[in-house]
């Protein structure tokens, strides 16, 4: 479904290299609020270090994000020494396609990161991007955000039945190899 992520994380910090090689990615766009940054613009402790790491294993990281804040993404964008694009409008493809080519990466090679199904996962999706989905870093949200909240709860929920059903399937076809074999 065009509303799931391939992958679900707590934060950002939890997507490693391992994990992004194994998935052969080389580009990863990163949404800021509430993804690298909280309401109160804290960004998320050992942020830097993550990204860093990345940026030394090869991996490009460029922030990609809604916001029409330019300085705050400016500021990110400083502290992690990684490029941006504010007002990206996502879901929309431009933005997205915007990003490739500053990266020179196309969407087999790309991971998009954000804690909104209807903005990151669903503009990720749209281009062919793999999805990671990430927990809000905080509760508070702007007006916008709080209203599709309830929206992408039933989502993820869903989502999240889903990915048990697979797993459970998994687990029986496994058995029954065990089984047979």
């Amino acid at each position: 479904m065009i509303l799931y992520p391939d992958f679900y994380f707590n934060n950002v910090k939890e997507i490693e290299m391992e994990f992004l090689n194994d998935h052969r990615i080389r580009g990863l766009l990163v949404d800021v609020d509430n993804t690298l940054i909280d309401t109160d613009r804290n960004m998320l402790e050992g942020a830097k270090e993550w990204c860093d790491n990345l940026k030394q294993n090869g991996v490009k990281v460029c922030i990609i994000s809604n916001t029409n804040k330019i300085k705050k993404v400016q500021k990110v964008a400083m502290e992690l020494d990684i490029p941006y694009i504010a007002f990206a409008k996502k879901p929309a493809k431009k933005a997205f396609h915007k990003a490739m080519e500053m990266l020179k990466l196309v969407p087999n090679q790309m991971a998009i990161v954000g804690d909104q199904v209807t903005t990151d996962i669903w503009g990720g999706n749209r281009v062919g991007m793999l999805t990671i989905l990430t927990k809000p870093l905080d509760k508070k949200d702007i007006l916008i955000t709080k209203v599709k909240r309830p929206f992408e709860k039933i989502i993820i929920n869903r989502y999240m039945k889903y990915m048990e059903r697979e797993q459970a399937e998994i687990e029986r076809e496994q058995a029954e190899m065990d089984k047979g074999g």
